[in-house]
């Protein structure tokens, strides 16, 4: 397990590959529960190549000194991303 909020991590090596590689991550809140996007890519064993970014929100509650996950949620499309960014900046602008 995990004791440092910045070392939590989606990437995943099975076999000697990377299947899940992570690109970036913005931790949004930390504590007790931390809240952390990620933004990664799966290895496509058929292609032998990474497939496109995707993006994942996950939870994880610190508990005897390490971070466990509670929760995700997958963004599965580019589609998706760009609706939940306009929904939450309409959201925001409607609050000001």
């Amino acid at each position: 397990m995990t004791e440092n909020v910045e070392d939590l991590t989606v990437s995943y090596t099975d076999g000697g590959i990377e299947t899940v590689r992570e690109l970036d991550k913005v931790i949004l809140s930390k504590g007790s529960w931390t809240t952390i996007l990620f933004r990664y890519q799966d290895w496509d064993r058929a292609k032998e190549a990474y497939g496109p970014d995707k993006f994942t929100i996950r939870r994880y509650q610190k508990r005897n000194g390490e971070y466990r996950q509670q929760s995700k949620f997958n963004i599965s499309s580019r589609a998706q991303a760009e609706g939940l960014i306009k929904a939450l900046q309409g959201w925001l602008d409607e609050a000001e």
